[in-house]
């Protein structure tokens, strides 16, 4: 009998007890193939000799200092690092222990931002829906994830949402690609002259979106008009990168595809790829001197931040993805497995869409290919669809409410970039396998 609080209470897990690069390895032997990382977190595969060497000689020189005393030097090093490489004008990192804590502290900052430079009505968040940006209870009342957000909702900041870019769904036919994003990101300009140009603070997106719609990139301009009208109105771009950053899209930021800067950045997930639980916020330099200038305080903080042997683990983490042949292994093998999944399902008469960048994907299940009709919510696809996966030992990322929070299901792939063409093969050939069974199952 365990005393573990489980994430589901009604069922029991396997105990995991070694990794294997690719695969995960169970008490009873078994090895699952972790073709979505966890949560696209273990982009470097399991059992990295270079990132387990950072984290034990760190630990030999030293294990913990409080960041109310002191820096570190780990700290310095991958904030330097991150910095050198970061778009634009950022210039800071604030290092978390996870992607929510990652997004907490970036609406926190936004919002202390605007009190120092003396505009102290702005507070109003904009976000879109069907994203997600975190748990604790600022990310969920940041993110359009309705089932998550709907138990907590008396409870948390309001916040306002406008439409995602997502083509597949929402592209009209008479309507070219580029103008569809362009109809979609100018719906933050007309919210913002509702709320008012000088309640707003920021406004919060995923460059590729990734759990709640399964890996779904903007069209090309959609960001660049954003950011436009960010610049013009005056708030802050919050790109959260939490699950797309650091590599996985082969960039080591993702809105480097998309030709723009943020104000302020989330990472997480990849950037400590498994090794150490970390998170960061990075922020331009404009934001961090409007509070070196001001108060001299940024009011908040928890006692793990800055974590000397999470940052030793992360340097060595982001020193690997930098690597070259790293980043261009991730496009390589992306393009082998957007291939592999064309071939297998380009035609499936229930996966609609199959999208994604890099070594990151999504596909979308639906009843009807030619109508775009989802399966009936009730029928749970997307749980049978994973419990089958892993029964066939397979590790992927399936989740409901694709199109609306309660309508439409999807599957998320996000393997490490270490994965070779034999692994590949295995993930299609049990994908397959898992939709089948899960058809057969309806």
């Amino acid at each position: 009998m365990s005393n573990v609080f489980p994430r589901n209470c009604k069922g029991s897990q396997p105990l995991a007890v070694q990794g294997d690069g690719v695969y995960i390895i169970d008490l009873t032997g078994k090895r699952y193939l972790d073709a979505s990382g966890g949560a696209a977190v273990s982009c470097l595969g399991h059992n990295d000799p270079r990132i387990t060497e950072a984290i034990t000689t760190q630990l030999e020189r030293l294990e913990f200092a409080h960041t109310g005393f002191f820096s570190s030097v780990p700290a310095e090093a991958l904030a330097e690092l991150l910095i050198k490489e970061a778009p634009g004008a950022l210039d800071r990192a604030y290092f978390v222990s996870g992607g929510s804590e990652a997004v907490e502290a970036a609406i926190k900052l936004a919002r202390q931002y605007f009190i120092e430079i003396g505009q102290p009505s702005r507070h109003r968040l904009i976000s879109r829906r069907q994203s997600y940006h975190g748990n604790t209870l600022g990310a969920l009342a940041a993110g359009g994830n309705l089932w998550r957000r709907e138990p907590f909702s008396p409870l948390m900041i309001e916040t306002t949402h406008i439409a995602p870019c997502y083509k597949y769904r929402d592209q009209q036919p008479d309507e070219s690609e580029f103008d569809y994003g362009q109809r979609v990101a100018n719906e933050l300009e007309t919210e913002i002259l509702r709320l008012g140009e000088d309640q707003v603070m920021a406004f919060i997106a995923e460059p590729v979106v990734g759990a709640t719609l399964g890996a779904v990139p903007a069209v090309e301009g959609y960001f660049k008009r954003i950011r436009e009208i960010c610049n013009q109105y005056g708030l802050l771009l919050i790109l959260d990168e939490v699950m797309c950053g650091m590599g996985r899209t082969g960039s080591l930021y993702a809105c480097d595809q998309d030709g723009i800067a943020p104000d302020i950045m989330t990472i997480a997930k990849g950037l400590g790829a498994g090794y150490q639980p970390i998170g960061a916020m990075l922020c331009s330099d404009q934001i961090y001197r409007a509070i070196e200038q001001g108060s001299g305080f940024f009011q908040h903080g928890h006692t793990y931040i800055g974590h000397p042997v999470a940052c030793a683990a992360a340097h060595a983490v982001v020193q690997k993805i930098m690597d070259r042949r790293v980043l261009d292994r991730v496009l390589a093998q992306g393009v082998r497995l957007h291939k592999a999944l064309l071939d297998k399902f380009g035609d499936h008469p229930n996966i609609g869409d199959i999208r994604g960048r890099g070594l990151f994907f999504g596909l979308e299940f639906v009843r009807d290919r030619d109508s775009k009709a989802a399966f009936p919510p009730q029928l749970g696809f997307h749980k049978k669809f994973k419990q089958l996966a892993f029964d066939a030992g397979l590790i992927c990322y399936p989740m409901g409410g694709t199109i609306d929070g309660q309508q439409g299901d999807h599957v998320l792939l996000a393997p490490p970039f270490i994965i070779e063409l034999e692994h590949i093969d295995e993930l299609v050939n049990k994908l397959d396998k898992t939709l089948k069974s899960t058809l057969r199952s309806l």
